[in-house]
């Protein structure tokens, strides 16, 4: 039987990132649906579902491949910024993050250091702010 299958998918685009969040939306959906009984939500995750095996299925592996890599452009900027929001939260303590007035360049200040003159590393603008 594993076989069958192995020759079944042979050319087949198969399962990637974008599909298993395909499938965990259209789970989300469902459950949704359990407490919202809406028959909107209901057709989305079945469209999901049917999407997903059709990515699947596909013998389209390039089209296919450039979706998933579309997919994780967008993750992954995604994820940046909600990393850079994590650190940025750690960080109060010990240091300030200051905006350069001219090109908007964030600098981080070490704090306790009193009034000091700034200079921004892009534009090369001096600033004075406290630490």
């Amino acid at each position: 039987m594993k076989e069958k299958f192995r020759n079944f998918m042979t050319g087949r685009y198969g399962v990637d990132a974008f599909s298993r969040f395909l499938l965990a939306t259209a789970l989300i959906f469902w459950a949704l649906n359990i407490f919202i009984e809406s028959r909107i939500l209901h057709s989305w995750a079945w469209l999901l579902v049917l999407y997903t095996y059709y990515r699947m299925f596909s013998r389209n592996i390039t089209k296919r491949y450039q979706e998933n890599v579309k997919y994780m452009q967008i993750k992954n900027k995604l994820l940046a910024k909600f990393h850079m929001n994590n650190s940025q939260t750690k960080q109060p303590k010990t240091h300030h993050v200051y905006k350069c007035p001219v090109c908007k360049q964030k600098i981080r200040i070490p704090k306790g250091k009193g009034r000091i003159c700034i200079t921004c590393p892009k534009c090369k603008n001096e600033f004075t702010k406290i630490s």
